[in-house]
């Protein structure tokens, strides 16, 4: 038996015996370890590689074709393949995938393929017409947008039977006619928008972009002056028109941070909504604009200046008339501003608006009001803006505030100058559950108390779209109901502001302002199928102003309950194909029916209903 010192040198010239760097003889077995921990710690310098002689090819891999569709290449090959082991490929956008055959059955390559091919008339998967590949080199890149929208709507609208003592049908008394309307209306539009840029996250460097637009409509109505002042025109007028309605270009004028910060301008016929939801200005004009953003995007600004053209009556396009309209508008935008998920705007809106005589296209005259004195006058008036849009916790708010200040030169129904002091005011409050939102919104627009003073309260705006209390779906706010000349509200707004058009007239300060209280609920049935229901109290905020215009010695606030229901259908659950269709009601109250009833009866419940159908490309 070995003692312990004997036994630990035993096992140390073991150890050394059978470490691999030992001599060994010639019948001694190879080293067990892999090879891979006997390499050596320096890597001798490889070989340079035999330059392949002429009578050698190439070594080339198949070129596979892209999935989508591409189009032709704007890449001019620059490099020759001269290595077996490289082969060069300069347009990266269109890599080809290999083809597909899990089952070796010689299938096409369309079935069981893990792949979608795209083709020249499919927006959804890649295409070089939608902008997924280059279409000149390796940055600039076109998406072409096809649209067709059309909408067919029948409505109630309180309608008088004519001033000019004719009326369609024989023995007819009353000064209110038959309220039944038929419009149809279809724009037809194909947009080229040609851009230079790297990615998705890196603002474009410079953009081409322009839109024409061709319309179609048609009114039918069953009293006569209401297509036009001539009775002899009937009861029906159809229409066309065609427009260019947007045309700009823009390019970024410097990087701000390595954040993909930017400032950039665009000059041309361009769409712009000022707020989150419309209340004030919303159109596609003549302007220059100069935006960008800060803080990695945390902060958003534009300033734009907008020379206003005229605008076709009947399809509300653009012509290349000069109105002589001049709004500039700056506003600025922070996300996340106490809380996150909110996000913060100040505005500031200037409209001047000179002194002007326009008869529409179908003859009226719109400006300057067809009230009153019928005199010409210039407005200037600045709105100072503030609102915010987004979520506190899990409760959703909207809210804006807009405070106008300025003067009007001659007011017609005032019958002198004004200076104008108006407000207004809206919130909107949801909550999510599951598939249902539940609103509740309410809205407030100053009106005016004195029509006989110097000082116009009530509010109006300077082209607005709101999406508000129903939107589009609500009567109050899609249907133009027209009293005495002018309207009492326009079509698309809520401001009662006794205004000749939104579009064509001037804004008129001297008007009965309005308060509104909202709830309604939405219902995400399925991914495809959503359902809108609201229901709207009205009041005029004042109606001193009503009283003398129609020269009625009572007139009650309350205007009536609004209600609404509409569904929206996405077949395809993106935007390519988008149905709508509303139905909508208004229950006249106690001043509505002061302003409308007929001599021996009572004004009925007004309703309208609309289909839409949106399809893009």
């Amino acid at each position: 038996m070995l003692r312990p010192r004997r036994r630990r040198w035993a096992w140390l010239l073991c150890v050394v015996l059978a470490a691999p760097g030992f001599a060994r003889g010639a019948d001694a077995e190879p080293p067990v370890r892999p090879q891979v921990l006997d390499r050596p710690l320096e890597s001798p310098a490889p070989a340079p590689a035999p330059a392949p002689s002429p009578s050698t090819p190439l070594l080339q891999t198949p070129a596979d074709p892209p999935l989508g569709f591409t189009g032709a290449s704007g890449i001019l090959p620059r490099e020759t393949q001269d290595d077996p082991h490289f082969v060069p490929v300069e347009d990266r956008w269109r890599l080809g995938f290999p083809t597909w055959d899990r089952s070796e059955q010689g299938k096409k390559p369309t079935e069981d393929s893990p792949y979608t091919f795209g083709h020249w008339w499919d927006p959804f998967n890649q295409n070089v017409l939608k902008g997924d590949y280059p279409i000149i080199g390796q940055h600039t890149f076109l998406d072409l947008t096809a649209t067709s929208f059309a909408t067919i709507e029948g409505r109630q609208v309180p309608t008088a039977t004519t001033p000019f003592e004719s009326t369609q049908r024989p023995f007819e008394n009353e000064f209110f006619g038959r309220p039944n309307q038929f419009f149809y209306t279809h724009d037809v539009s194909l947009s080229f928008d040609l851009f230079h840029g790297d990615s998705g996250f890196k603002p474009v460097d410079w953009r081409v972009q322009f839109t024409p637009v061709f319309n179609v409509n048609e009114l039918e109505v069953q009293e006569l002056g209401v297509i036009n002042p001539d009775v002899r025109k009937g009861t029906t007028r159809s229409r066309t028109f065609a427009s260019l309605e947007e045309w700009f270009v823009e390019t970024k004028l410097a990087d701000l941070s390595p954040d993909y910060d930017f400032l950039s301008l665009r000059l041309g016929a361009q769409p712009f909504t000022s707020d989150f939801r419309g209340f004030l200005f919303s159109d596609t004009n003549r302007a220059v604009r100069l935006f960008g953003t800060r803080l990695s995007n945390r902060e958003q600004f534009n300033l734009l200046y907008f020379r206003q053209q005229e605008k076709d009556t009947n399809s509300q396009l653009n012509t290349f008339d000069d109105r002589g309209q001049d709004i500039v508008i700056a506003n600025y935008f922070r996300q996340d501003t106490i809380w996150p998920g909110y996000t913060l705007e100040l505005s500031v809106h200037y409209d001047h608006d000179p002194k002007s005589r326009h008869f529409d296209k179908n003859d009226f005259l719109v400006r300057p009001d067809p009230v009153g004195t019928f005199q010409e006058h210039e407005l200037n008036v600045v709105y100072l803006g503030w609102a915010g849009d987004g979520h506190i916790n899990r409760f959703n708010i909207t809210h804006q505030f807009y405070w106008a200040l300025g003067r009007d030169s001659f007011n017609n129904l005032a019958n002198q100058p004004v200076d104008i002091n108006a407000q207004f005011a809206a919130v909107e409050l949801s909550y999510d559950r599951d598939w249902a939102r539940f609103r509740t919104s309410f809205l407030y627009a100053s009106g005016d108390h004195n029509i006989n003073n110097s000082h116009a309260t009530g509010f109006d705006t300077i082209l607005d779209n709101p999406n508000f209390a129903g939107g589009e779906f609500s009567y109050w706010q899609r249907q133009a109901i027209k009293l005495f000349g002018v309207n009492l509200v326009q079509r698309e707004s809520l401001v009662p502001d006794l205004r000749s058009d939104k579009a064509d007239g001037q804004a008129n300060f001297v008007n009965p302002g309005l308060f509104l209280f909202n709830v309604g609920v939405d219902f995400d049935l399925t991914p495809k199928w959503k359902l809108i229901n609201n229901a709207n109290l009205l009041w005029f905020e004042n109606t001193n102003v009503l009283k003398q215009f129609v020269f009625q010695s009572n007139i009650d606030q309350y205007i009536g309950l609004d209600v609404s229901t509409g569904v929206e259908y996405r077949p395809l659950l993106s935007d390519n194909i988008i149905v709508k269709f509303g139905v909508s009601t208004l229950v006249p109250g106690t001043g509505f029916k002061q302003l409308y009833n007929q001599l021996h009866d009572n004004v009925d419940p007004l309703v309208a209903g609309f289909l839409e159908l949106n399809v893009n490309y």
